[in-house]
C-alpha cells in the first residue's frame, strides 16, 4: 500500500512497484558480471550481455540454463550460465562490481578498445521523420510495465525504413534492456542487425552505442540526450546517433554532416 498526497489530502491505495534483483551472468562457468534488473527475458539478457562484450566471437550458443552454482530454486533464479560451443581456455575478466550506466573506461582509450575488435559500419542510417514518430508512439504503447510502474526503460529494435518493431523489452536498467533486445536477435540467428535500429527510451550513453555497434545496427534513436563520448564513439563506428527523439523531431549527432 502507498499514500496519495495531493495538497492536503492523503489516500491510501494498492500500488504497483517494479521488482529489483541481482543477476549473475556466467560463461562456460565463469562469472563475468552481475547486474540488478528486472526479472524476465535473463537468458537474453545474458546472451545480449555476453555479445556486447565480445564473448561470442565466433563462438555459438549451446545451452543458457540457471544456476551452474546450485539449483535454480536454491539460487532463486539469480543466477544464468551461458553454455559455448568452444569454451575459451581462458577465463573472461569478470565486471566483479554491479552493472550500472558507467561502463569503466573512458575517452579515446574506450573508443581504441572498440575499434580493435569492431569495424567501423558499411551504412549509417536515420530514420526518417515519420518513422521515428511511429517507432516512438509504438515503443511507448508497447511498455506495459512502465504503463503500471513508471519505473523501467524500454528497449527496441525496429526496421529504419518503415519502422516495424522487432523485439520490445523492459527493465529498470537501460543497458539490460538492450542487451534483452540484443539477446533475442542473437538467438534468432539476426545478428548483425542490417538495416535495424536500437531504440532507447532514455539518454544515449557510451554503453548504449557500444552494444548498438557491436551488434551492428545502422542507428541508435534515444529518448534522452547523448553524452561527449557516446557521439565520438558513434562517430567512429560510422553509427547513426539521434537523440532527444520526440515524435518527428530529434537532434542528430552522427553521421556528421558539414552542413
Amino acid at each position: 500500500m502507498a499514500t496519495r498526497r495531493v495538497g492536503p489530502d492523503r489516500k491510501r491505495f494498492g500500488d504497483y512497484v517494479i521488482v529489483e534483483e541481482p543477476l549473475e551472468i556466467r560463461l562456460d562457468g565463469n562469472l563475468v558480471a552481475t547486474t540488478m534488473r528486472t526479472p524476465g527475458h535473463d537468458f537474453e539478457l545474458a546472451v545480449g550481455f555476453c555479445h556486447a562484450e565480445g564473448l561470442l566471437v565466433d563462438n555459438g550458443v549451446r545451452t543458457i540454463r540457471y544456476c551452474a552454482t546450485g539449483s535454480a530454486l536454491a539460487t532463486r533464479y539469480n543466477v544464468v550460465t551461458v553454455d559455448t560451443d568452444r569454451p575459451s581456455r581462458k577465463a573472461p575478466t569478470p565486471r566483479l562490481g554491479l552493472t550500472t550506466s558507467a561502463c569503466g573506461v573512458c575517452g579515446s582509450d574506450a573508443i581504441d578498445a572498440l575499434c580493435d575488435r569492431l569495424l567501423p559500419l558499411d551504412t549509417p542510417a536515420i530514420p526518417e521523420p515519420a518513422v521515428a514518430g511511429a517507432v516512438d508512439a509504438a515503443v511507448r504503447s508497447a511498455q506495459s510495465l512502465f504503463t503500471k510502474t513508471g519505473s523501467v526503460h524500454g528497449a527496441a529494435s525496429f526496421n529504419v525504413l518503415t519502422g516495424e518493431l522487432g523485439p520490445v523489452r523492459e527493465d529498470i536498467g537501460r543497458h539490460n534492456a538492450v542487451d534483452k533486445v540484443v539477446g533475442r536477435l542473437q538467438l534468432d540467428g539476426a545478428l548483425p542487425a542490417d538495416g535495424l535500429g536500437l531504440f532507447v527510451s532514455g539518454r544515449a550513453s557510451f554503453e548504449m552505442v557500444q552494444k548498438g555497434w557491436a551488434a551492428g545496427f545502422a542507428c541508435v534513436l534515444a529518448v534522452g540526450g547523448p553524452s561527449s563520448l557516446a557521439v565520438a564513439t558513434a562517430r567512429a563506428a560510422n553509427l547513426g546517433l539521434a537523440a532527444f527523439a520526440r515524435g518527428e523531431n530529434c537532434t542528430i549527432y552522427s553521421p556528421e554532416r558539414s552542413r
